[in-house]
């Protein structure tokens, strides 16, 4: 596999640290808001990513951070914590606004389709961790304490700036102007590890005790803590929005590598933008839309997530109406496929009889060749257009429908496109899911008769279940 790497600035191959095992952090939301569907672009790309490592077998823990304090509304360190301004507005308490976004982006996330993180971590649930970090920065004279703040300095670091191509001293000349009046900066590109209740944060509601006096801690630090707290001092993959290159990455790989003297990431992946009708979102334009939104002019949340994937996660996307239209109607058409590949009773029978050994070899090449194409694609620094246009070359092509069907879900474990089960016109039952994962687990225990008992039982409830290579595909009973 290969992928770009911001920090070098071109693609490489993907050697892991310690295959087959992958630590992979994924910066999460800072939840003051909902999630947008420009967030969604980001946590798509980094389900694709996941989901090729994992195809490919190798064991990803994922961990990804969730900021519920210390993140301002500038990236400079002024303005309010947007936690307690969004609060403000919706007349709630700060964690009453955290916990009503978290559940909100995970909702947003599993509408998706986007797997859940092994790890999910609240800067909150880790304020000892931070608390250590910085006073490790502070004994090794890379952060001074003031009556405000304790800041990174970031002149004791000379890499500052790597990850953006910027070099530290035009970082700090064009910085020198940028200390504000009042501030114990000792250069405008210092950037606040630990916030102090006083000034315009006297009256900060989250607070903790520390060292240097109660406060809270600044956004960049968490994700070093935490990142390290459950990865190590090194891990294989950070990703982000292209957005956090120049300021939010560049600090932590600075605080981070400052104390440990290691690499934090080996490989640093940034997406680019999603732009709507041309124009970048914001709430002035009205043109921030959600999930809701999108579901609400009656599109399915997975035409969305199909859309994000024609276009490349290094270039800039554009997001109108018309778009979602058309990738709504080539989701339609993948899963009439799928439906009609598994009620065909005639093509169902041929399939249960087929084997590789029936095709012709002029098949099983194009066959194979399909595979290939297709895995060559997603494993080039996740080329998903490229693979989308395989995917329909595959199922226009003249192979039989069992056998299309049999790739299709195969590649479905990757491009995450509900097609065993969300696309196939089949609602169902609770009970028989867990049923199929009762007779799953048996299956693989080797248990083949208890699993056959399991399976008549499904039978029993009016559904069949069908084995593909992307797992168990249910269809109901004919009468």
């Amino acid at each position: 596999m290969r992928i770009f790497n911001s920090l070098g600035r071109q693609i490489e191959e993907f050697v892991p640290i310690k295959s087959p095992k992958v630590g992979m952090y994924t910066c999460g939301p800072t939840v003051y808001d909902y999630a947008h569907i420009g967030h969604g672009r980001k946590y798509v790309y980094d389900d694709l990513l996941k989901r090729v490592l994992t195809y490919n077998g190798l064991g990803v823990t994922h961990v990804q951070n969730v900021t519920d304090v210390g993140h301002l509304v500038s990236d400079a360190d002024e303005g309010e914590d947007k936690l307690e301004k969004g609060a403000k507005k919706l007349g709630k308490t700060v964690w009453e606004t955290a916990e009503m976004f978290i559940k909100g982006f995970y909702e947003t996330m599993d509408r998706l389709n986007i797997l859940r993180p092994d790890v999910v971590c609240r800067a909150t649930d880790n304020i000892s961790e931070q608390v250590e970090l910085i006073k490790k920065l502070v004994d090794r004279g890379f952060a001074y304490d003031t009556p405000e703040a304790v800041y990174f300095e970031v002149a004791k670091f000379p890499r500052y700036g790597e990850l953006s191509g910027q070099r530290l001293t035009d970082k700090l000349v064009g910085a020198r102007e940028g200390v504000v009046s009042g501030s114990y900066k000792k250069n405008g590109v210092d950037f606040a590890l630990w916030f102090k209740l006083v000034g315009r944060f006297e009256g900060h509601v989250m607070k903790w005790d520390s060292p240097w006096g109660p406060g809270f801690p600044g956004w960049h630090i968490e994700c070093s803590a935490m990142s390290m707290k459950y990865l190590g001092e090194s891990f294989d993959i950070h990703t982000g929005g292209e957005d956090h290159i120049p300021v939010h990455h560049t600090n932590e790989i600075a605080q981070s590598e400052a104390v440990t003297g290691k690499p934090l990431a080996k490989y640093w992946m940034h997406t680019a933008f999603l732009m709507i009708d041309g124009q970048k979102m914001s709430k002035s334009l009205g043109n921030m839309y959600g999930v809701e939104e999108v579901v609400g002019k009656g599109f399915s949340p997975l035409a969305l997530r199909y859309l994000y994937m024609t276009a490349h996660y290094r270039m800039p996307q554009n997001f109108n109406w018309s778009a979602l239209a058309a990738a709504q109607t080539a989701l339609d058409k993948l899963g009439e496929f799928v439906k009609s590949s598994m009620l065909n009773a005639d093509s169902v029978a041929l399939r249960e009889q087929s084997s590789r050994k029936e095709l012709s070899k002029e098949k099983l090449k194009k066959l194979d060749g399909f595979r290939d194409k297709f895995m060559s694609a997603v494993n080039n620094d996740l080329n998903f257009p490229q693979g989308l246009a395989v995917v329909w070359e595959m199922v226009k092509s003249n192979i039989p429908d069992y056998d299309k069907l049999d790739l299709l879900l195969d590649w479905d474990q990757i491009l995450g496109l509900g097609l065993t089960e969300a696309q196939i016109g089949v609602e169902v039952p609770e009970e028989v899911k867990r049923l199929a994962g009762e007779r799953e687990s048996l299956r693989k225990a080797g248990k083949f008769v208890e699993a056959d008992e399991v399976r008549m039982k499904v039978e029993e409830l009016g559904y069949t279940i069908k084995d593909t290579n992307g797992g168990p595909v249910f269809n109901a009973k004919r009468n």
